[in-house]
């Protein structure tokens, strides 16, 4: 069954058109209050509904998968492929950020006066959220924090590592007992993946409508007038998440798979303005995971590499940082060295392993990467005004990153199938 017929998938993007129209006339007729009190829950609604069901289908879909395989070498071969793409991808994705930063200079040449407004623009709330963020976790942390001492405080909590391991250890011990055993607890919970998946389809029925609450909330509360301070800032980051996706994921699936480019771009829209109108993968995994099954993944690859994936890869979020990193050091007059981009590089990477695929996710992270080079943390606030839109745009990169990793791993694997109409 397809998650999103040719006639829902026009419906939500005539939603995100209307919704993006109708916020652009709230912000400016002034009743943008109206749209946050009745129109913006609408899309909180689908969103919840959305994430309600995002760790049942990682843990079950996961575990079945992994049960199936009846092969631990295979697996591990599958793992090792996926985090190695994903590492290339983000390095890349960092590397092509830090280029544009340096090349473009987005920090200088700003006027006196659009300095001081965006000094002004930093308020007291954006100032508390930026101390929230002042902790680094070590390479040892996040490496524990991958195994759950509560099983049950990990699926309460979301923490989509936590739910992945014990979800891979439960179908690697399924797949060592005995066939006659383990065969009842595996189709126990593939009538709960069946059981979730019809949910999604439900759900879905209602995403022009969420689709069209969520933007037009972002777009009401979005004023034109920092944009155009930040408009080169913005622009440069665009420009290199463009880059991103039309050549380096266009790049890996001609090279490494045996699927047409435009066939995988066209499969993914779905996910694509999900992720654009959520800002968040975790929120927009169950959509990827059917559009991807869609282009031909085996279920088994897609349970694997997706949810990993809207968990550690972070392509589009790190060359955000990137950019970032050099406009807010080159806003406060400060040069970077090569040994401190190369710090961004490295401080990028390993932050993204775990960061949770939420919106203002990378806020979080961004704060980690300037404390490593030493650039000012107020800095953050500088870039706040456009925050909201460029997490939509960077989450979007997010997702084709997660797709493209599923489609060239089941390649490699000689597991592709032939899409579905």
């Amino acid at each position: 069954m397809k998650l999103l017929k040719l006639q829902l998938y026009t419906k939500v993007l005539i939603g995100l058109l209307v919704g993006v129209l109708f916020g652009v006339l709230a912000n400016q007729w002034g009743f943008s209050a109206f749209v946050f009190s009745y129109i913006k829950p609408i899309g909180s609604a689908f969103i919840k509904l959305i994430s309600m069901v995002v760790v049942p289908l990682v843990f079950v879909s996961l575990l079945v998968g992994t049960a199936s395989l009846n092969d631990i070498r295979k697996l591990g071969r599958i793992g090792a492929k996926t985090v190695a793409y994903y590492l290339c991808t983000t390095i890349i994705a960092i590397s092509i950020g830090l280029f544009l930063a340096n090349t473009l200079k987005p920090g200088e040449g700003l006027s006196q006066e659009k300095r001081t407004q965006l000094r002004e623009s930093v308020s007291e709330k954006e100032g508390a959220q930026i101390e929230t963020a002042l902790k680094k976790p070590t390479v040892t942390d996040i490496l524990l924090n991958i195994i759950p001492t509560n099983p049950v405080k990990a699926f309460v909590e979301g923490k989509m590592l936590q739910i992945i391991f014990l979800a891979l250890m439960a179908g690697i011990c399924l797949s060592l007992i005995p066939t006659e055993r383990s065969r009842p607890v595996i189709n126990f919970f593939e009538g709960i993946n069946e059981l979730i998946i019809k949910m999604v389809h439900i759900i879905m029925k209602l995403a022009p409508y969420g689709v069209f609450a969520l933007i037009s909330g972002v777009v009401a509360d979005f004023g034109l007038g920092i944009l155009l301070v930040l408009l080169k800032y913005s622009l440069v980051v665009i420009a290199g998440l463009i880059l991103q996706v039309t050549i380096v994921y266009s790049s890996a699936i001609k090279i490494f798979s045996k699927q047409k480019i435009g066939t995988f771009f066209r499969g993914i829209r779905p996910a694509q303005l999900i992720a654009f109108s959520s800002a968040s993968s975790s929120a927009t995994l169950p959509v990827t995971m059917e559009c991807t099954e869609k282009l031909g993944v085996p279920g088994q690859i897609a349970s694997f590499a997706l949810p990993l994936g809207a968990t550690i890869n972070m392509d589009g979020t790190a060359l955000y940082q990137g950019v970032s990193a050099v406009f807010i050091a080159q806003f406060y007059g400060m040069g970077l060295t090569v040994p401190q981009q190369l710090t961004i590089v490295l401080t990028a990477v390993l932050a993204s392993i775990g960061t949770a695929g939420t919106p203002m996710a990378g806020v979080i992270t961004l704060a980690i990467v300037l404390k490593s080079i030493g650039v000012p943390l107020e800095g953050i606030a500088l870039i706040m005004g456009v925050e909201r839109i460029l997490d939509m745009c960077r989450t979007v990169v997010n997702v084709t990153g997660d797709a493209s990793c599923a489609v060239v791993v089941a390649s490699s694997e000689g597991e592709l199938q032939k899409p579905s109409r």
